[in-house]
């Protein structure tokens, strides 16, 4: 298929193209660029489609001076700050960044083709969301990307610039499709809060977060010569139970400690009641009693911490601004959370020593640290309606305590930190669909403990106990569930297996819950970015509930208002009755 293309070379043709295009209802828009990064990369084309025609902006014939004062590309610049036409492209974010670090603008009114694919997917994890792949899908067209990877510096050959028109010109019909599907699904509201969210995410890793390189490599080392110590000691608890001895006494263990067999045998011949596996999560009631588990799960949780997040954080700081600019997924997860790569600054341990390491940079900028307060039961109690739950969050009381309370037969104020702590286990996991075996498991009760505690505390909260079941039913019966924007989660399992059944039973409890924080979080960094356009405040890190801005310190009080004023409205858009809390502290270090 052969696309009509007009290169774009001086300022004249460009006014015309425009003129052209501003009366169009929507635009197909991609670009290509020298590198993935556009600190290190040259937008080279933007590509703008409309059904008849593809303009392609050569920006090399544009190169003199600043592209952001360019006064010949005033009228593009015009164009993409415009709410009309439509830009529709595929992984907007990418050329968003590109567009925004070259000409200093935002692109408004965007539909994002990959973003609409997943929406429709409703949490396929099989399902492709490349260009060719959705094209193809739905299209039933092959598009042909041996060009993509193709040198674009220097002069371009035809076949370049058909693959530059062509990947711009399908998104026209492509976009037609989504949006039938879109309506069909009723995704509309859903749709826009992801594209809303778009330039947000571009604006936070365009940002980037600042790491201390110095002060993470000393922590490091520190972690480094903690693991060594752990290992050894373990090699010497484990020894009793290697079964061997030498005719010199008994042989030291020379054990895998990363090994999940050979920890298991050892384990077993020293006695411990091992569950059905040695992961961590099920490990934990063990730690208490037994001096070597504890000793195993520190010694797994210093070798998580080099190995995930150990020198290759160093490798990922740009050579060009000094700081980590990571890779934000807007669709992470099927309940539409964020997922974050090269590196996942999202997941960096919570202990004061790494955290430390990230900081307002330079001098005189701080950070703000916002998150919401038990969001998660929050919208528990909103979705659940139970009237206890509801009040105990309008009396700004404790709830950990109130449940604490609720289940042991204390009053409130008779309430243990002990008590406090199982009770605050056990609400965020009824959020997460756990069973009184799993309960169990986290808490070192038997099971005929944890099944009591269950039915104590579904018996003070009973319009609880009602939703968690009808969502666990609808989720096996109707096959998916919706969170408050209209997000669909689909899931896909065999109802001839109790244990996929039991799966999709705790996910249809988890997915409207844990998907409507994400809505939420995505809302509330579309309002945070507008009111922090006037301000020196920049949007450097989101953890699921949590906001990191960084600010000037003269503007940091008055940032961190805006900061939770934004968050709070956007819970208060989905929760009408429970009453949304966003806590806060401005620091110089990422750490509470």
């Amino acid at each position: 298929m052969n696309t009509q293309y007009q290169i774009i070379t001086n300022a004249a043709e460009l006014r015309r193209a425009v003129d052209e295009l501003s009366h169009k209802h929507a635009v197909g828009l991609d670009t290509e660029t020298t590198e993935l990064d556009p600190y290190l990369g040259r937008l080279r084309l933007i590509q703008l489609a409309t059904p008849d025609a593809v303009y392609i902006v050569d920006l090399n014939r544009f190169a003199d001076g600043d592209l952001k004062q360019s006064e010949a590309l005033a009228p593009l610049r015009q164009l993409f700050v415009s709410p009309r036409p439509i830009k529709i492209a595929h992984n907007a974010k990418f050329d968003a960044k590109f567009i925004k670090y070259n000409l200093g603008v935002d692109l408004v009114g965007l539909f994002d083709t990959l973003l609409a694919s997943q929406l429709v997917s409703a949490g396929d994890i099989e399902a492709r969301h490349g260009l060719a792949a959705i094209t193809e899908r739905y299209l039933n067209e092959t598009v042909d990307k041996t060009e993509r990877l193709s040198n674009w510096e220097f002069e371009l050959s035809e076949a370049q610039l058909e693959y530059a028109a062509r990947d711009a010109a399908v998104l026209l019909p492509l976009r037609d499709k989504l949006i039938e599907k879109i309506k069909s699904l009723d995704l509309v509201q859903c749709a826009q809060l992801e594209f809303e969210c778009v330039m947000p995410v571009v604006d936070i890793e365009l940002t980037g977060f600042y790491m201390n390189k110095h002060r993470w490599l000393e922590q490091l080392v520190t972690v480094g010569e903690r693991r060594a110590e752990l290992a050894n000691e373990l090699q010497e608890m484990m020894g009793e139970g290697v079964a061997q001895a030498s005719l010199f006494g008994p042989a030291r263990a020379n054990i895998n400690l990363d090994s999940q067999q050979q920890v298991t045998e050892c384990l077993n011949r020293l006695g411990i009641p091992l569950p059905d596996s040695t992961r961590n999560w099920k490990l934990q009631p063990l730690a208490a009693q037994y001096p070597v588990v504890a000793k195993l799960l520190e010694y797994r949780t210093m070798q998580k911490a080099l190995t995930s997040y150990g020198q290759n954080m160093i490798e990922f700081i740009n050579p060009k601004t000094g700081r980590l600019h990571a890779d934000f997924r807007q669709i992470g997860a099927p309940a539409g959370r964020f997922a974050c790569t090269n590196p996942n600054i999202q997941q960096v341990p919570h202990a004061v020593e790494y955290r430390r390491c990230f900081t307002g940079h330079p001098e005189g900028r701080k950070l703000v640290i916002a998150d919401y307060s038990q969001i998660e039961l929050r919208i528990l109690a909103e979705f659940s309606g139970d009237q206890a739950f509801i009040d105990a969050f309008k009396s700004g009381a404790d709830l950990h305590r109130v449940t604490a309370a609720q289940v042991f037969g204390v009053a409130q104020d008779q309430v243990t930190a002990d008590q406090r702590s199982f009770a605050k286990r056990l609400n965020f996991g009824v959020v997460y669909g756990i069973g009184a075996q799993r309960f169990s498991m986290m808490t070192g009760l038997g099971v005929t403990e944890a099944e009591d505690v269950l039915r104590r505390y579904f018996s003070t909260y009973r319009g609880l106990d009602t939703y968690l079941r009808e969502s666990a039913n609808r989720a096996v019966n109707e096959k998916q569930a919706r969170t408050a924007s209209g997000r669909l989660v689909r899931f896909n399992f065999d109802p001839s297996d109790r244990q996929q059944v039991s799966m999709t039973q705790r996910y249809g409890k988890n997915a409207p819950i844990q998907g409507t924080s994400a809505d939420i979080l995505k809302r509330a960094l579309r309002l945070l970015n507008d009111d922090l356009r006037s301000t020196s405040g920049r949007i450097v890190n989101i953890i699921h509930d949590e906001i990191v801005v960084e600010v000037d310190e003269g503007e940091s009080e008055d940032v961190a208002r805006k900061v939770e004023r934004a968050m709070c409205t956007a819970g208060e858009e989905y929760l009408q009755t429970v009453p949304v809390k966003v806590e806060f502290q401005i620091a110089r270090e990422w750490a509470k």
